[in-house]
């Protein structure tokens, strides 16, 4: 008989509980895995106040609940759940009913507003997607609306908002609002001080899980950013264009053209009715066990912000943040599978969270991190790279490549107004079709590289002994003369070795080698190892100086030396080298003692040049032409060295990497024709290796 896994919401931890057990069950035929939610995305809740205050686009906060569980044995229900009967095992919804064996409430949390008059109805929430995009576009229209008002006193009204509460949610929602006003001054020809912002609170600091140090941190920066703090206030009611605030004995009513709730929460609807059922406190949340099941059911297991659970040293209940849903989910579908299959033991729910961040904004933010019980704060770039880190991590685990590629792109590569910890840097764009002519230059001499290698006879017979024994030899021969000469060469300092001192030097070094100059030569791809080449066949020693010789642990060499005196050096003449020893061993033990395996690098080599240069110069998988560039160019670098008149090849691929071939190349018609049918193969999408 088929055993049926119901989950009642997809918020962090519903998601997360039904990818383990679709993980975990996947060769389970008797088992099905359903997931209802009353969308058919998954919210990224902690960015909803990015979407509000115009930081990022809406579609950024999404996850469709069909891409997450595309290829995996979970069926996605778009229902609203009304009603649960636990002695029947059923779940009814708007739609349809469903029975179950095991539940998972997984339903979140909702805005409390404690009875406070005419907050629920005059005060915006940030809870939802839709409360997201519903404020942004009030925000936008009330600056519209302001920019046409002529009466100075209903101008400030328009202008005048007040966030209640901060928490997490209140402060950053602020804090966000705040680095926004000045987008929207200027772009509605509005002064800023016409503009007022408040945050009020009836406890005596904001976020108060942070210690105090950080707290008066945020206060700070919300000063400097106009934002006016009532703390030890509360607010009394709402009205549709004033907000009463009492602070002490005294009860003030203040104009208030816009009130945005975040005071608090409490269990979802369904999660509330269950709650009237089920053992429960603290407005809705639901008492479980030491394995998340409740303790009046335990066919019922609770997740995330509904679980009532007071962990064994502990004080207080887990409190209701992302990393218990995140852990809480993991526990709860290894605790199913457990009582499902009838094998294993249970794992209690013993989490360990690692902190909280809290973002003012875009450019700051504070963290308290670290290991229970070894906590520190990072200063505002560290804590805000530490935010971002964690979002992937959660991507990764979500929808992987896909949603880690357009977090970066909506957070980075496109963000407005310069509204990023790193500023505008990678959201600055270069018009493609300026990068056309470097694109078809750089094709064209990788196509001259591989067509010469063929006229040099690098398809008949091996040529890589003198290709990477040349280059080894040049090297060495500089380094050894330096060194005999009494120059040590570290990283810091260069050899000051005259030429003839270095000719000296050098015929001490190599017996019965005569003293010549080498003007170097260098190509795209073989750079130092040609010149070499050509000293070694000579029999000749390098007159040059080393620039660089430094060791980093023993793993690589850092050389860059001239072929000449320095002051007569040019570009030619100097050249850099990665020294690898494994590189080395790869390449002394695999490939040089074996003709064959010679000619057949040397045959990949040739043709990988000659297909890089028509795939550049024509356009076509530009990026994938570009990262094979770069990688021929490290192979290079760590083998025989290049001159760094041939740099320039890589710092060119770099440039034409993303988008090159898009403008005036074959990728502009192959690119949206591959992307199309790309996302339809079935491993893509199971594996999320594809862009939208």
């Amino acid at each position: 008989m088929e055993k049926k896994i119901v989950i009642i919401g997809a918020g962090y931890s519903g998601l997360l509980t039904a990818k383990k057990l679709a993980k975990r069950l996947k060769k389970q035929e008797n088992v099905s895995i359903t997931i209802i939610d009353k969308n058919p995305f998954h919210t990224m809740l902690t960015e909803l106040h990015e979407v509000a205050a115009g930081r990022v686009d809406e579609d950024s906060i999404k996850i469709s609940l069909n891409r997450v569980f595309a290829g995996r044995k979970v069926n996605v229900k778009l229902d609203t759940i009304q009603s649960i009967d636990f002695e029947q095992k059923s779940v009814t919804g708007a739609s349809e009913s469903y029975s179950y064996d095991y539940l998972v409430l997984a339903a979140g949390s909702k805005p409390s507003f404690f009875g406070i008059p005419g907050a629920e109805e005059y005060a915006h929430t940030l809870w939802s997607y839709d409360d997201a995009v519903h404020l942004k576009d009030h925000i936008q229209e009330f600056f519209r609306k302001a920019a046409r008002e002529t009466s100075l006193e209903e101008k400030k009204k328009l202008l005048t908002f007040y966030v209640v509460g901060a928490g997490f949610t209140g402060i950053e929602m602020v804090g966000e609002l705040a680095e926004y006003v000045p987008v929207l001054c200027d772009k509605y020809e509005i002064d800023r001080s016409l503009v007022t912002i408040y945050d009020v609170d009836v406890l005596p600091r904001i976020v108060p899980i942070l210690p105090d140090k950080l707290s008066n941190k945020i206060e700070r920066r919300l000063s400097k950013m106009g934002v006016g703090l009532k703390l030890n206030a509360g607010v009394v009611s709402i009205g549709e264009d004033y907000i009463e605030i009492k602070s002490g004995e005294t009860v003030t009513r203040e104009t208030a053209g816009t009130v945005i709730w975040t005071a608090g929460i409490e269990s979802a609807e369904i999660a509330g009715e269950a709650a009237k059922v089920l053992q429960s406190a603290r407005r809705g949340r639901i008492q479980t066990d030491a394995y998340l099941r409740s303790v009046d059911n335990p066919n019922v297991y609770v997740v995330g912000d509904d679980i009532l659970y007071t962990p064994e040293g502990e004080k207080m209940p887990v409190p209701q943040l992302v990393e218990n849903c995140e852990q809480s989910s993991g526990v709860a579908a290894k605790n199913i599978i457990v009582a499902l299959t009838g094998t294993g033991e249970m794992e209690e729910y013993k989490p360990k969270f690692h902190g909280v961040m809290v973002c003012v904004g875009g450019r700051y933010g504070v963290a308290h991190v670290g290991l229970p019980n070894h906590m520190f704060n990072l200063p505002s770039f560290l804590a805000m790279f530490a935010k971002h880190f964690i979002n992937i991590i959660y991507f990764i685990q979500v929808l992987g490549w896909n949603k880690i590629f357009s977090y970066m792109k909506h957070e980075f590569f496109t963000v407005r107004h310069d509204r990023s910890f790193v500023g505008g840097h990678f959201s600055n764009k270069t018009p493609s079709f300026l990068l056309v002519a470097l694109r078809i230059w750089l094709g064209m001499v990788w196509l001259y590289e591989g067509v010469m290698k063929i006229v040099e006879g690098w398809f008949i017979s091996p040529q890589l002994t003198g290709f990477f024994g040349g280059a080894t030899t040049w090297y060495n021969t500089i380094l050894n003369g330096a060194a005999a000469g009494g120059t040590t060469p570290d990283a810091t300092s260069s050899a000051t070795t005259t030429a003839a001192t270095g000719a000296v030097n050098v015929v001490n070094a190599v017996a019965g080698a005569a003293s010549v100059a080498v003007d170097a030569i260098s190509s795209a791809t073989s750079g130092a190892a040609d010149a070499a080449g050509q000293a070694a066949g000579a029999a000749a020693a390098a007159v040059g100086q080393v620039l660089m010789n430094f060791s980093f642990l023993g793993w690589f060499q850092v050389i860059f030396v001239s072929g000449k005196e320095l002051a007569k050096s040019t570009l030619n003449d100097l050249a850099f080298k990665l020294d690898v020893p494994l590189m080395n061993w790869f390449v002394k033990t695999l490939i040089l003692p074996n003709p064959k395996v010679q000619l057949f690098m040397q045959i990949f080599i040739v043709v990988a040049e000659i297909l890089i240069g028509l795939s550049l110069i024509g356009g076509l998988f530009t990026t994938l032409s570009s990262g094979l560039s770069l990688v021929l160019q490290v192979m290079f670098v760590c083998t025989t060295g290049l001159y760094l008149n041939t740099f320039w090849m890589i710092f060119a691929a770099i440039a034409v990497l993303i988008g090159g071939g898009r403008v005036f190349g074959l990728d502009y018609y192959a690119m949206p024709y591959l992307k199309k049918h790309w996302k339809n193969v079935k491993f893509a999408r199971k594996l999320y290796i594809y862009n939208d």
